[in-house]
Order: C-alpha cells, then sequence, then structure tokens
C-alpha cells in the first residue's frame, strides 16, 4: 500500500503530539504530586475522595468546636473554683458566729462577709472576652445575678438569667453544652446580706435566738450553694475528659482518612519515573524516525 508524503507527515504529527501531551500530563502530575488531574481520570476514586474531604472538614469544624469549648469550660471551671473558695471563707466565719463569740467579735465578722458576698456577686456576673455573662444561660446579654436595693434585706438578689444551654456540636450527632448556670447563688446571697444586716445592727444581741437563726440559716445557704458549685465542678471536670477522648478518636480518623487520601490521590513517584522514561524513548524514536523516513526517496531504492 502507497503511503503519501502528507499522510505520513499526519501520522507522524499525530504521534509525536499524543506522546508530547501524555508526556506534559505526567510531568504536571509528577509537579503537583497529584495521580489525579481531573475526575474523569478515576471516577470512582475522584468520588471516594471527594467524600473524604468532606469528612475532613467536618473533623476540622468539629476539632476547632471542642478547642473553643474546652477553653471555656476551663475559664468556667477557674471561677467557680474561686466561688467555691470564697464560700468555704463564708462558711468558716458563719461556723465562728454560730459559736456565740462577743458581740464586738460578731460585728467585726460583718466586714469580710460583706466582701466575700460583693466577691460571689462580682464572680457571678462574669463576662468573657466578647463582653457576654457567661453565667446567664441562653440569654448572654444580660447578668446571671441583679441587685435591688429597694428590696428588704434578704430579697434583693435574684437571678435573672436561664438554666437553657448553649450547646456545641463537637461530632456527628453530639452536642455539648458550653456554659454553666448560677441559679441559686442568689439564695447564698441574701442569706448572707440578711446575716450581715444583723451584725451590723448597732442594737446587736448575741443571745438574740433571732441573730442565730439568721446564722444557721446563711450556713445551710452556704452548704446548698458549695455543694451545688462542687456538683458543677465534678461535670465541668467529667466533660473535660470526654472532650479529650473525643478529640483523640476525632485524630485517629483523621489520620485514617489522609492515608486513604495519600493512597488514592497521591502519584507513585518511581511509577511515574518509568512512565516519563518511556514516553521520552517514544518521543525520540518518533522524531528519529521521522527525520530518517523524510530524507528518503524513491531514488534511494533504485
Amino acid at each position: 500500500m502507497r503511503v503519501s508524503s502528507n499522510q505520513y507527515l499526519s501520522t507522524m504529527q499525530l504521534a509525536m503530539q499524543t506522546s508530547n501531551s501524555a508526556l506534559a500530563e505526567l510531568l504536571q502530575r509528577m509537579s503537583s504530586g497529584d495521580r489525579l488531574l481531573a475526575p474523569s481520570d478515576d471516577p470512582i476514586a475522584s468520588v471516594r475522595l471527594l467524600r473524604l474531604q468532606r469528612e475532613e472538614a467536618a473533623l476540622d469544624q468539629y476539632q476547632q468546636n471542642i478547642g473553643a469549648l474546652s477553653s471555656a469550660l476551663s475559664k468556667n471551671e477557674s471561677i467557680l473554683d474561686s466561688i467555691s473558695l470564697d464560700i468555704r471563707d463564708a462558711k468558716d466565719l458563719l461556723t465562728a458566729a454560730a459559736n456565740n463569740p462577743p458581740v464586738d467579735d460578731l460585728k467585726a465578722m460583718a466586714t469580710p462577709l460583706r466582701s466575700l458576698r460583693e466577691s460571689l456577686f462580682y464572680s457571678a456576673n462574669t463576662k468573657d472576652a466578647e463582653g457576654r455573662y457567661m453565667f446567664s444561660g441562653s440569654k448572654p446579654a444580660v447578668a446571671a445575678l441583679a441587685y435591688d436595693a429597694a428590696q428588704p434585706a434578704g430579697s434583693r438578689y435574684s437571678f435573672t438569667g436561664n438554666t437553657d444551654k448553649q450547646q456545641v456540636v463537637v461530632g456527628d450527632g453530639i452536642t455539648q453544652a458550653s456554659n454553666v448556670t448560677l441559679e441559686n447563688m442568689a439564695d447564698i446571697l441574701n442569706q448572707l446580706d440578711k446575716t450581715i444586716g444583723r451584725l451590723e445592727d448597732p442594737a446587736l444581741d448575741n443571745k438574740d435566738p433571732t441573730v442565730a437563726a439568721d446564722i444557721r440559716s446563711a450556713m445551710n445557704a452556704s452548704d446548698k450553694a458549695l455543694e451545688g458549685i462542687s456538683s458543677k465542678i465534678a461535670q465541668l471536670g467529667g466533660t473535660q475528659n470526654i472532650m479529650k477522648t473525643l478529640a483523640l478518636n476525632h485524630d485517629n480518623v483523621s489520620l485514617s482518612n489522609k492515608q486513604t487520601m495519600t493512597k488514592l490521590g497521591s502519584l507513585d513517584y518511581a511509577d511515574a519515573f518509568i512512565q516519563m522514561n518511556g514516553y521520552t524513548m517514544a518521543l525520540q524514536a518518533s522524531q528519529k524516525a521521522y527525520g530518517r523516513v523524510s530524507q528518503l526517496s524513491l531514488f534511494d531504492v533504485i
């Protein structure tokens, strides 16, 4: 069969273009390190990679949420520890007051109790870095506790937040509360306020049974508040442990995903190097063959 010069030229150009294109695509893969440059290169692997990438994005968001949540819980725990210490100090003073000391000693106890009352009120209304009240439930713009000086002693403090929980997504279908509420703090503040008023009364009588009753009521309120705060601190500690375990699980899943993504999407450089040599040799051979054949004529075979 006779092959015209034009046909031969077209065939050789197509062969060299194909080799050049394959070599350029391979070099692009080697440059990027990606086995797949387009979904059509391996549709099944591309779909799996997309799913893994979506899962990785979700895991990354979960880890960020866990980090922010752990930070918030640690701050809550620190403040609750401070509140717990203030309540214990108040309980020690009230215990001493319950032992019927001299009137002057009773009156002297009013000053540290007043300081502790103010410290408890301030701590309960702590704000975060963004100016939101930390212990007001789902009402961060409202102070957890309010004070009304117009009310009589024993009812001036009130809880103005709510007990709703602010949930944070930390896993697939898993949420965790990021806040703590102090709905029981108003009671101890009112009892301390009432007792302080008694101790500051110029006509204070250490033998008056109503004075002893107020002190006992404040002690009972302190015990109840301390029990509630201790319970919340224990819950925060348990939650922190859960968050650490969950973060570790997310890390393990993420590591497995990344290993799978590497197998599916990363280029095998050893195999790519062999292919590159093959394409280069084929291209060089085509060029040499074309050069030699293009120099031939019918006179060479006569």
